[in-house]
């Protein structure tokens, strides 16, 4: 054989293999439409927005509101998002929001294609309020609004007249939770804009930094100052341990300066690095940071990290079907809690797909007590559950709004189910608005891609306004399923 010959035949052998690696695992067909759900997840943030609305608003019902927000405390809080289905601007879901849709950016943004720009929009819109809320030093401005008051009012944000009160932790009232998750956002988001807007990205960074001192200097959770104001609907159950390693983590990767690295060497154990709370949300962040400092140690090689790859597939195995601590649906969902648990199904979902992508990069797999679980397993696994999520159900219901033929017509969400400004003018009062949440009619208005609490543990959804548990949506649903459905979208071809 000549050389000649020999090297044409190791091109082709190289081809084919590469096409055939690439058939395997990009597949080409899907029963979902992954790009329009994608794009449509990103869109929900805009019908979430509080502020003054740029003129490319794309959810058109939405307007201005909240513009006068600070002004209790004398500081500029006009912007950033409304959690869910009230009018209430809480600080702690928000930057954890915010972490997660950078996340989805930072693992996932390279085969977003068009929608990039427009989850980069979504992640500014949260960290140009973030800064407004840090802008004093030693001082996190935390919530904006009474959320008793509110959630006593049944009205559109545009028309809101409940106190628009404004809530901070400072050195005599520490919230290290609130703060490093901050800390973790503004850090994280840096990441987001280093190449695009490079002086936006600095500013992030250094404001993350001096956040992240706060958290750590001085120490308690938000709740105990703010018992009153901020639990129940986002208490610090948790504590704040597993956010400063999160914050350190993120900060360890916008700055690559060693004291991070050193910080969670000395403290992770501290900080309930090997704990067993098998469950990330905005409210605990130890498995988000296992599985991300196992990326250091599979991808980046930092041996000092060897312990996080045991960490994460602690994690993964107890998410893994057949697991003793794993329930699902009889159709097949994660089931993690009775309220919101769409939240769970959406992070986990993304933790299993940006694990396979270490391991695949680092040639390994998980070992749950003898069982080896691949990549290409946690793959299929994360795909059937946002399979489900999109309508692959009992019900034959997408739990996204606006996607697919039937999904929720009566969300709990007040900008959603009372008239538009637009078709009402006029203000609608703060009980007036009741007769409307009782109703069976269905919302007037679509907020397209607002992904709900979801089904019971029976698979049943009855689609009830007042059923917060299952028919609310939030922003930290839909900010990890935007890096889930960017990649799916990508691997099956559609972006």
């Amino acid at each position: 054989m000549t050389f000649s010959l020999f090297c044409c035949l190791l091109f082709l052998l190289s081809v084919f293999s590469t096409s055939l690696c690439d058939s395997l695992h990009h597949p080409h067909f899907a029963t979902h439409n992954y790009r329009d759900a994608l794009t449509k997840s990103i869109i929900f943030f805009e019908g979430q927005r509080s502020g003054k609305l740029p003129s490319n608003q794309r959810l058109s019902w939405r307007s201005h509101s909240g513009l006068s927000d600070g002004s209790a405390m004398h500081v500029d809080l006009v912007g950033g998002y409304y959690d869910a289905g009230d009018n209430v601007k809480f600080g702690f879901p928000m930057a954890f929001t915010t972490t997660m849709l950078s996340w989805s950016v930072v693992e996932f943004g390279g085969v977003m294609k068009g929608e990039l720009q427009n989850t980069r929009e979504a992640i500014r819109w949260a960290t140009n309020y973030l800064l407004k809320a840090t802008a004093h030093p030693d001082t996190i401005y935390v919530q904006v609004g009474d959320a008793v008051k509110d959630h006593a009012c049944w009205e559109r944000p545009e028309d809101m007249d409940t106190p628009r009160s404004v809530f901070k932790v400072d050195k005599n009232n520490p919230g290290s939770d609130v703060a490093a998750e901050t800390a973790a956002a503004l850090a994280a988001a840096s990441l987001v804009f280093k190449k695009t807007d490079p002086t936006y990205s600095k500013t992030l960074v250094r404001r993350a930094i001096r956040v992240f001192q706060f958290a750590d200097k001085y120490r308690g959770p938000y709740s105990n100052g703010l018992k009153p104001i901020v639990c129940p609907f986002y208490c610090s159950y948790s504590g704040y341990q597993d956010e400063l390693l999160w914050g350190a983590v993120w900060l360890h990767k916008a700055t690559k300066n060693p004291m991070y690295l050193n910080y969670i060497n000395v403290n992770g154990q501290t900080l309930g690095a090997a704990d067993s709370d098998n469950i990330f949300g905005w409210d605990n962040k130890h498995v988000g940071a296992r599985i991300l400092l196992s990326k250091e140690f599979l991808v980046r090689k930092v041996q000092s990290l060897h312990d996080y790859k045991g960490h994460a597939d602690n994690f993964i195995c107890s998410v893994i079907p057949g697991s003793s601590s794993a329930q699902f649906t009889p159709g097949g969902l994660l089931f993690k809690m009775g309220d919101s648990n769409m939240q769970y199904v959406t992070s986990t979902s993304f933790l299993l797909l940006a694990y396979a992508k270490y391991l695949t990069k680092a040639h390994m797999v998980v070992n749950c007590g003898g069982t080896t679980v691949t990549p290409k397993r946690l793959r299929t696994i994360a795909k059937k559950q946002v399979d489900y999520l999109l309508g692959d159900n009992p019900l034959k219901m997408s739990y996204m709004v606006g996607y697919g033929p039937r999904y929720p017509r009566r969300i709990h969400h007040r900008g959603s189910s009372l008239p538009s400004i637009g078709v009402h003018p006029g203000k609608i009062q703060c009980s007036a608005g009741f007769s409307v949440m009782n109703s069976q009619s269905p919302n007037p208005n679509i907020l397209v891609g607002a992904v709900v609490g979801g089904p019971d543990l029976h698979d049943r959804f009855p689609d009830e306004r007042s059923d917060y548990e299952q028919s609310e949506p939030a922003t930290y649903i839909n900010a990890p399923l935007v890096g889930a459905l960017a990649y799916l979208a990508h691997s099956f071809g559609q972006l």
